[in-house]
């Protein structure tokens, strides 16, 4: 059973992500908004459904211990391999905006929760209510940012913004998140039900086996998005995602109930800011993630798995 719940939620999710990419990409076009912002936003917090389950579900039953590492292992995930693959299948271009606000917040909110998570060695009810309030603070930016560039982009061609018809786009994002969000409780269940089989214990489950199967729906998406050459909304969606990820399911997680913030959460948080200013020195000089960047930054990865396994 849990080899066919891994099947079928590997199916939800590549079926899921190529009709939710196809409806943001037609939302994009029709509202006259550039696709990193729909990347950022609908396309990240689709892809983030599974995260959120994981730590609200985890928080209302007061156990929510593997919260944190569940989502800077997500985090980690989500820079290294996510990018890292979709720069092998397809170089990746950066824009300006998002190399100089967009993936310096993303640090930025690493290192806030490092700060609110060190100083008390928890992430208490305050906590929680800050990151969301941060978090309401990105989404203004957000929108405001989209009205900007719908406004600037002006009375072009009505035809190339009319290319799927509005209730086909919602039934598209509806759909792919629902297949998104199934499919990847269904992996996570089944993976975790196999790792226990061979003896893994609950906290190696939540950094690797959690983390990787929460994290599936912004690989496939962006893997899709990036060989549909829609490259702006395939990095749009990783960074968006990491943002909502401290943000929003910690915020709500925090919010509800404390979460313990441990001295391997410390390391895997500077691990994901350095790993993070890697990946933005590999991007400065000609704003691009190229292919041997890539390859580079999946074995970075694979030594910080084996790292975590051997700990």
């Amino acid at each position: 059973m849990m080899y066919l719940f891994l099947v079928v939620g590997f199916i939800l999710l590549i079926k899921g992500a190529d009709f939710f990419v196809d409806g943001s990409s037609a939302a994009a076009k029709m509202l006259k908004v550039p696709s990193i912002i729909i990347g950022m936003t609908i396309v990240a917090m689709g892809t983030s459904l599974p995260e959120t389950s994981v730590s609200v579900s985890a928080a209302l039953a007061g156990k929510n211990e593997l919260a944190i590492s569940n989502v800077v292992g997500s985090n980690i995930f989500n820079l290294m391999v996510v990018c890292g693959a979709c720069a092998v299948l397809c170089p990746l271009s950066i824009s300006r905006d998002a190399l100089k606000r967009d993936f310096p917040f993303s640090i930025a909110c690493a290192g806030v929760l490092m700060l609110f998570g060190g100083l008390g060695m928890v992430l208490g009810h305050i906590d929680g209510v800050l990151l969301l309030a941060i978090f309401a603070g990105f989404l203004y930016i957000m929108v405001r940012s989209a009205i900007k560039a719908r406004d600037e982009a002006g009375e072009n061609d009505e035809e190339e913004y009319k290319s799927m018809p509005v209730w086909k786009i919602l039934l598209c994002i509806a759909g792919g998140s629902a297949a998104i969000a199934l499919g990847g409780k269904m992996v996570v269940s089944g993976a975790s039900d196999i790792a226990r089989a061979f003896g893994m214990s609950e906290n190696m489950i939540g950094m690797t086996i959690v983390a990787l199967g929460t994290s599936l729906p912004e690989l496939v998406t962006s893997i899709v998005a990036a060989k549909k050459n829609d490259v702006d909304m395939a990095l749009g969606n990783v960074i968006g995602s990491n943002i909502f990820n401290i943000l929003f399911v910690l915020g709500i997680a925090a919010s509800i109930s404390p979460v313990a913030y441990t001295r391997e959460n410390i390391i895997d948080s500077a691990v994901l800011i350095l790993m993070s200013g890697l990946v933005m020195l590999f991007c400065l000089k000609s704003r691009k993630l190229v292919r041997w960047q890539g390859a580079v930054m999946l074995l970075l990865y694979a030594g910080f798995t084996t790292y975590v396994i051997m700990r």
